[in-house]
């Protein structure tokens, strides 16, 4: 049986890094098995389902790169086949009719739970005689249709957990389709999995306990059970189910907030699982050619946006100056440092910029923010900066003089402006730190940017000596400093 697989998200909300690490890895599986990749939208939940969550959730895949193969399906339009499929349990006296009123076993339960007990259904209803069963459905009694569980274990052979067995008498007969004929998950689930020759079932933990009522449709309807893989849950850095405040938000949010998507699918690869050799920057084939369900840990992955940070900062540096210019244009321009030149005859210049920024940012969205340093005209000074390297009461001395030195070097180029500063600190009898850190703080407003002198051609002779100046009045405008 060729491979084939699904992911199946709820359009009741967007699609975030658990769902996300999910269709990863059934993506990865079908791309290393030469499989097929089904989507498919179980928008049953009439209630709750949302089209635009579908779209957001569509929207997500295609910026992460998950293409499917198939789809995508909307389990709404097959609602048809999945009363037949429950039809077909009831002929075959896999399931039953149950005439109890939602509102009795709803008290039932509730009892049971007052006195701190579990409670499951008494199977009522199967006791019934059947010419009795055929009088209420007759009359339009309004009833359930209950799958028959039947005694004994139900286990399989896990592809992350191993063998998993559950005792039957566990569960109980639970609800095929409702009283007022809408199917359930479970049925729902089957009869599609059955209908789209799904081969593998790859998803999360908490699906661990669906499973073996699952298994046990199979085999009512005597169809092959697919093979399973249910994946550690994401976990935050307390080491408790991942949140909103750990970083569970939409995986476009991440794309705004200036991650690339190589870089997400990279970091979402490892959660959980690992190619067992140490490496952690993996691009796309890489991943694919050796992605297996032996590096599948059975322990809750923990986010480390650290991590995704570092991984996309190695992407970034990769990549061609050129692309990332393209990726920071539309940010560059909603803060008004865009102009057509940049692409035109000072695009040489931008790329340099470009160039010295991309090693130090994590995210594009750093990267276009440093972008101000150079293309913006007036800097703000930080107060960990001031703090850090303007404390000084000599600063405004040693900047004048340097001032002076940087007004009449030639030519104005990186080997040339670092020895004349340094002839400054020499002749002034100080560490050329005393003015590498001022002059720091006048071009950039930072405590820590690129290399200084870099940062110094880069935003040239001009507009580099207005900024000095512009610091010395700063400096000389402020209240004493206390020794």
């Amino acid at each position: 049986m060729s491979v084939r697989v699904r992911f199946a998200p709820s359009p009741t909300g967007y699609l975030h890094v658990g769902g996300a690490r999910t269709a990863l890895f059934n993506w990865l599986f079908a791309r290393r098995q030469e499989g097929t990749f089904i989507l498919r939208i179980e928008d049953t939940d009439v209630e709750r389902s949302r089209e635009e969550m579908t779209e957001a959730i569509l929207e997500g895949m295609r910026w992460l790169g998950l293409s499917w193969d198939e789809g995508p399906f909307y389990q709404s339009q097959r609602r048809d086949r999945h009363k037949e499929t429950g039809r077909k349990l009831a002929a075959s006296g896999h399931a039953y009719a149950c005439f109890c009123p939602p509102a009795e076993l709803k008290e039932r339960r509730e009892e049971a739970e007052r006195k701190g007990v579990a409670w499951k259904y008494e199977r009522v209803c199967l006791a019934l005689p059947a010419e009795e069963v055929e009088r209420r459905i007759a009359s339009g009694a309004p009833h359930a249709l209950r799958f028959r569980v039947p005694e004994g274990t139900t286990t399989w052979e896990d592809r992350v957990h191993g063998s998993t067995a559950f005792a039957n008498e566990t569960l109980e007969d639970f609800v095929l389709l409702r009283s007022d004929g809408t199917p359930t998950y479970h049925l729902s689930v089957v009869s599609d999995d059955v209908g789209m020759r799904i081969s593998d079932v790859i998803r999360g933990d908490d699906h661990l306990s669906n499973t073996p009522k699952q298994i046990l449709l199979y085999q009512a309807l005597g169809m092959p059970t697919p093979t399973f893989a249910h994946l550690p849950l994401i976990l935050g850095p307390d080491k408790k189910r991942l949140s909103k405040r750990h970083g569970a938000v939409a995986v476009t949010e991440y794309r705004e907030a200036g991650y690339l998507p190589e870089a997400l699918f990279n970091f979402l690869a490892l959660l959980g699982w690992s190619p067992g050799d140490g490496r952690e920057f993996l691009p796309r084939e890489e991943l694919v050619r050796l992605f297996s369900f032996d590096g599948v840990g059975k322990k809750g992955a923990v986010f480390d946006e650290q991590k995704l940070q570092w991984l996309n900062s190695q992407y970034i540096q990769a990549m061609p100056v050129a692309v990332i210019r393209e990726s920071i244009r539309s940010e560059l321009q909603a803060k008004g440092l865009w102009d057509p030149s940049l692409e035109g005859d000072r695009g040489a210049w931008f790329e340099q910029v470009v160039e010295i920024l991309k090693a130090r940012s994590r995210k594009l969205s750093d990267l276009a923010r440093d972008c101000a340093i150079f293309l913006g005209e007036r800097i703000e000074f930080s107060s960990e900066a001031v703090a850090k390297h303007l404390q000084d009461s000599a600063t405004i001395q040693r900047m004048k003089e340097l001032r002076t030195a940087l007004a009449e070097v030639e030519p104005f180029d990186e080997a040339s402006t670092e020895q004349s500063l340094r002839k400054v600190a020499e002749r002034l009898g100080i560490a050329a730190a005393k003015l590498i850190h001022p002059l720091r703080v006048a071009l950039t407003g930072q405590a820590i940017s690129p290399g200084v002198f870099a940062v110094l051609v880069l935003v040239g002779r001009e507009r580099a000596l207005q900024r000095i100046d512009r610091l010395v009045q700063y400096l000389e405008a402020r209240p004493p400093q206390p020794s």
